[in-house]
């Protein structure tokens, strides 16, 4: 039987109304990915107010590794719920944000003392590793990267790179913030290597800031908003040591990358390095808001009794969240279950590419795969009103996606882990007839010109 079940027309008349309510309501600022409203869901599984049901591979934009109301999530939310729902951590501590953050020490890369500080957001995070580090070092400096995206508050949108929607009419922006290029292999120079990619820091100390001024470098192990862009293996590598031999902090922002979407806890075990301070949030929480930051002990602790904090930061009913999150990826074997993902996507996806050359490029680390739409390969022209229509396609047969990338041609897949092979291979199968018709009604148009 299939999981997608289309009831009524796609958006039904039940999300008509409510999206003219929301329109009336609330302003355009938030967008939504698609026009249907959500009324339930469940592992891989989304159902929409005019009952049609969705296979779901945006898990709340990575928040949803271990799926839709995780029943370990759900009995620790209740049982919390039975003790306390707010205290605030700054005025009496509880057990369960220490908790936390024993377990994140334990997991977070690197075998030396380290500590953790929770939070409620990913931008959150990024703006407290920023001072942090600053702190730490005496530093006022940031160099971050090209295409990435890094929150909306105000230091974390001065950190991203894309200007629409996330910045444009927003200046001025924090000062002491330096971009340089990441390691796009598909998109750089023809021979590009880890280590002429790497140069790009060496040469920002000599034409941008110096050195001697850097709190921290800040970047994703995996590009998410930038579009899935896995750099060469030894890239950061190269990386940390530069910053090593200069006294600046490597900051690995881990909030879309972490728990076990790439089939590791956190992406940057794939490239071996061992970061001062990681940020993280998203699937942390198991679908509850929670984000942290852990880092070297000394680093943590620089900050002054105070300076770090915030009322609902490590909330309880989140802390009870993210530690069953954790152990649902511990005793579920997700790990393993996001490589396999990943594995069978790519051969899929290779599929395509030899199909059609919309698809210029398959790229993934584990469950965060991607592919990227061009309308020539040799060009390599972004196809960005093709991957919108795509996109556009999927919803209207069943299956919720998002896109990415600064030149807004990417598809990226973010099912959560908990999907079953039948309903993974059904979701491709919409995708995949979401590419023969774009490819189709290309060729179309193409004979008639």
């Amino acid at each position: 039987m299939s999981t997608i079940q289309i009831k009524t027309e796609i958006p039904g008349p039940k999300s008509r109304v409510l999206m003219a309510r929301r329109e009336a309501a609330v302003p355009r600022g938030p967008s939504n990915a698609t026009p249907v409203f959500a009324a339930s869901a469940s592992g891989a599984i989304i159902e929409d107010v005019d009952g049609n049901r969705y296979i779901d591979f945006a898990g709340g934009i990575g928040c949803l590794n271990i799926g839709h109301r995780s029943p370990r999530v759900m009995n620790a939310i209740r049982e919390q719920l039975e003790k306390h729902l707010h205290l605030c951590f700054a005025v009496t501590p509880y057990e369960s944000y220490v908790a936390v953050a024993e377990k994140l020490n334990s997991l977070a890369p690197g075998n030396f003392p380290k500590k953790t500080i929770l939070l409620n957001s990913g931008a959150e995070a990024i703006e407290n590793s920023i001072k942090i580090a600053r702190a730490y070092t005496k530093r006022p400096a940031v160099i971050c990267f090209e295409d990435a995206f890094h929150g909306r508050t105000l230091l974390a949108m001065s950190l991203t790179s894309k200007t629409h929607p996330y910045k444009a009419g927003f200046e001025p922006f924090a000062s002491d913030i330096y971009r340089i290029p990441f390691a796009y292999p598909y998109r750089g120079k023809t021979g590009a290597t880890a280590e002429s990619f790497a140069n790009y820091l060496e040469d920002a100390f000599k034409r941008s800031v110096a050195a001697e001024s850097v709190a921290a470098l800040i970047v994703e192990p995996v590009l998410g908003e930038g579009g899935f862009i896995i750099p060469p293996r030894d890239y950061f590598k190269l990386l940390q040591a530069i910053c090593r031999k200069n006294g600046i902090l490597f900051i690995a922002d881990e909030v879309q990358s972490g728990f076990a979407r790439t089939g590791k806890w956190f992406a940057s075990e794939h490239f071996g390095i061992e970061p001062d301070l990681i940020t993280m949030a998203k699937s942390l929480g198991g679908g509850m808001p929670i984000a942290a930051v852990t880092g070297r002990a000394e680093i943590m602790d620089a900050p002054g009794v105070g300076a770090l904090g915030g009322t609902y930061c490590g909330h309880p009913a989140s802390c009870a969240a993210a530690l069953a999150a954790i152990e649902t990826i511990e005793k579920d074997g997700l790990l393993a279950r996001s490589t396999a993902i990943g594995k069978h996507f790519e051969e899929r996806a290779r599929g395509w590419q030899k199909k059609w050359p919309l698809i210029g490029e398959v790229r993934g680390l584990g469950g965060m795969c991607a592919v990227e739409l061009v309308r020539d390969a040799q060009t390599r022209e972004p196809a960005d009103s093709e991957t919108k229509e795509i996109a556009k396609y999927c919803y209207e047969h069943g299956l919720i996606t998002i896109t990415a990338g600064t030149l807004n041609n990417v598809l990226r897949i973010l099912v959560p882990l908990v999907v079953t092979d039948e309903q993974f291979d059904e979701g491709l199968n919409v995708i995949e007839a979401a590419l023969a018709s774009v490819a189709e009604r290309k060729h179309a148009a193409l004979s008639h010109a």
